[in-house]
């Protein structure tokens, strides 16, 4: 018998309640609690704080207020920089490669919900995984929506919403978000 967490992280119908994963999300609420108070603090203080949240973080830069679900399920290259109010959904898997910066408010939403309202009252949630190459930028307030892939060297325009794939080397902007030009 599969536990709630696997089926999270494998993409399937999950109860979101599940006592594993309201422990889970009670910690990192707990430890997001404290990292945004240390919003004046030296990187250093944060980085500490950051390292327990998402057991890796090299040289990340997350601007605090900063909300996620679990955080364990981030998983951030080098020099990633994030400035204030982003939130990661991280119910599925989320991958930032190396180099990444994000504007204000940016929003990666790995969790999603049935399309069909008599399913959706049951209760169930769904999951689905978000990659994001190396040397990404993604403009403030854009959405990154579940089962995404954004490629290398990419420029996300602020608003945007990616519902689909955004391939490597390309400025892509827009709701939905869809490329504008390539990038050489």
């Amino acid at each position: 018998m599969r536990t709630e967490l696997q089926k999270m992280l494998a993409g399937e119908s999950y109860e979101a309640w599940d006592t594993e994963l309201t422990t889970m999300r009670v910690k990192a609420r707990q430890l997001l609690h404290e990292y945004n108070q240390l919003i004046a603090a030296p990187k250093e203080a944060r980085a500490a704080v950051l390292y327990q949240l998402l057991g890796t973080a090299s040289n990340a830069d997350i601007q605090p207020p900063f909300y996620c679900d679990y955080g364990v399920h981030i998983k951030a290259g080098d020099n990633l920089f994030m400035n204030f109010n982003c939130v990661v959904l991280d119910c599925a898997l989320v991958t930032i490669g190396n180099n990444v910066q994000m504007g204000p408010a940016v929003q990666i939403y790995a969790a999603f919900h049935p399309l069909v309202a008599a399913e959706r009252i049951k209760g169930p949630e769904l999951a689905g995984p978000i990659t994001i190459g190396d040397n990404v930028w993604i403009g403030g307030g854009a959405i990154i929506c579940p089962n995404v892939t954004i490629g290398s060297n990419t420029t996300i325009g602020a608003g945007s919403v990616v519902t689909r794939d955004i391939p490597a080397n390309v400025f892509a902007a827009g709701n939905p978000c869809r490329v504008i030009k390539t990038i050489q």
